[in-house]
């Protein structure tokens, strides 16, 4: 299973969230980059749903933050519905320090108070975003939703990642797939 898992991983990929998740608060239209996938599950992160009643600011303030500068403000994002207060950072591999895991492709994942202090002086990586929670699926639950078409794989990219408008990833991600959505038909079961 493990050699299965090495060979097919998921690990630092996109899911595009298809139109049969629609009806879901969370993942309708959402973009989830995979932060880890094992035979133990898979672990990824909402990169497209901006958090709007909570503030980075917020967020340091519940650090032991010693310092009367002004905080650098970065956009929060819901990662998850899992550990909605648990801090979560995708970043570039610019900035690497105890705890912090490599991805793929420069991309690393912290969860760290270092880092949130890090970002909050403008001391912290390059490319970041910052997200509250995570998602998770049990064995073998997210290729069971792949292929029942609730999602879609595709490469991931540090450009749609870090640098394009959240309005605009989803519809991004799934013009980089090549899939046109008005050709689309969400049949479950395969032959």
């Amino acid at each position: 299973m493990d050699e299965f898992i090495d060979k097919y991983s998921l690990m630092g990929k996109f899911l595009i969230a298809m139109p049969i998740l629609d009806g879901d608060d969370i993942f309708s239209r959402s973009v989830v980059y995979i932060c880890s996938h094992t035979n133990r599950g898979a672990m990824g992160i909402i990169i497209n749903k901006p958090l709007e009643k909570y503030t980075f600011s917020d967020l340091s303030l519940q650090l032991p933050l010693k310092s009367y500068e002004k905080l650098n403000e970065v956009n929060l994002y819901t990662g998850g519905p899992l550990e909605k207060i648990r801090g979560m950072v995708l970043h570039s591999t610019d900035y690497m320090k105890e705890g912090t895991i490599e991805i793929a492709d420069g991309i690393a994942v912290s969860s760290t108070n270092e880092i949130i202090a890090d970002i909050a002086f403008d001391k912290g990586p390059d490319d970041k975003l910052v997200a509250l929670g995570y998602s998770f699926w049990q064995p073998q639950q997210l290729e069971n939703e792949i292929l029942n078409n609730d999602w879609l794989v595709i490469d991931s990219d540090k450009e749609l990642l870090f640098r394009t408008k959240d309005a605009e990833k989803w519809q991004r991600a799934l013009d980089e797939s090549g899939i046109r959505m008005d050709s689309f038909v969400a049949i479950t079961g395969h032959s």
